[in-house]
């Protein structure tokens, strides 16, 4: 692994107060009911979080409060050290605010975003509406749209890239979707992943397999041999295996393996390596859920023979094939 891969990727937090941040991150790396984040309490100044993905991607969140004082501070005295080596900038607007409240939050994106262009003119933007379960769901679209079109309006010409915007919710899937997205820039040679999962996908004759890191449940990749990709399918599972999880972690119970049959359909859900758990789906009733666990434990032997990341072991599906 080279030193780069290893070094610390630096992580930044930010958005008005009680927007929601710390409730947010609490759910999605200290396995936090949704249910419970209300005993989360505020952040008041910068707390840095260091998490592991992956086992071997090094991740330094900075969840930084949003009050006024702090705000000012950001642009003067902490400027250089907050904004400095930054790889991601997560910026969260409240989908509740409207009129000043909204300018005011599009304000202090533009200066945050501004800061980070200067201080990190490498670094990637996303965007999280959050809330978004406050807003009717018929009105959701054209809410969204509205907000999306005044954000990315405030980030023209600031010389950085706004890589995606999400609505998000504590209560539903949109939070893994924009987790997954947001963890997968972490992930060196993404690319081998993928041809991995296909190679291994062919292998064991499925429709669909998908990799969850094993920690958080974020999705790090999925491969379907139909051309109907659909990504909010894999976050809503992402979603229920996680709640799953958590009930069984109550009982101090550990998921190793799931199968659920139906006459349509078969999903088999697996530890893979050592930091990941596969899921693969296949409609072929000639396939047995016996084969489908055999292919994927003698992946797991193989892979306990193979020094070095998770990838390092995943590219020994691709050479297998050929």
């Amino acid at each position: 692994m080279s030193q780069n891969e290893n070094k610390m990727k630096k992580m930044l937090l930010m958005g008005q107060h009680k927007v929601g941040k710390s409730s947010m991150h609490s759910i999605i790396f200290a396995n936090t009911p949704p249910n419970q984040v209300m005993q989360v309490g505020l952040t008041v100044d910068v707390n840095q979080n260091s998490f592991k993905f992956m086992g071997n991607i090094n991740i330094n969140l900075w969840d930084c409060g949003g009050q006024d004082k702090l705000l000012q501070e950001y642009f003067t005295t902490q400027k250089s050290k907050i904004f400095s080596d930054v790889e991601v900038l997560i910026y969260m607007f409240d989908v509740d605010k409207e009129g000043d409240l909204f300018i005011k939050e599009l304000n202090d994106f533009k200066t945050k975003v501004t800061s980070l262009s200067e201080c990190s003119p490498g670094a990637i933007v996303f965007v999280l509406i959050h809330k978004f379960d406050k807003i009717k769901e018929s009105e959701r679209k054209i809410v969204f749209e509205r907000k999306y079109k005044e954000i990315i309006k405030r980030a023209n010409g600031l010389n950085i890239e706004i890589k995606d915007v999400f609505p998000t919710s504590i209560w539903d899937e949109t939070l893994y979707k924009a987790w997954s997205q947001i963890v997968q820039k972490f992930i060196p040679d993404i690319n081998v992943i993928k041809e991995s999962l296909k190679a291994f996908c062919q292998t064991c004759s499925c429709e669909e397999v998908v990799l969850f890191e094993k920690s958080t449940f974020l999705i790090i990749d999925f491969q379907e041999t139909t051309e109907k990709k659909d990504i909010y399918k894999y976050e809503r599972l992402s979603n229920i295996i996680k709640q799953f999880k958590l009930t069984c972690m109550k009982t101090q119970a550990n998921i190793q393996a799931i199968t659920v049959k139906s006459e349509k359909f078969t999903v088999y859900i697996d530890e893979f390596t050592e930091n990941t758990f596969i899921m693969l789906a296949y409609t072929d009733p000639s396939i047995y859920p016996a084969a489908i666990s055999h292919n994927v434990h003698h992946a797991q032997k193989l892979f306990e023979s193979i020094q070095g990341s998770d990838t390092d072991k995943l590219k020994y599906l691709i050479q297998r094939q050929s």
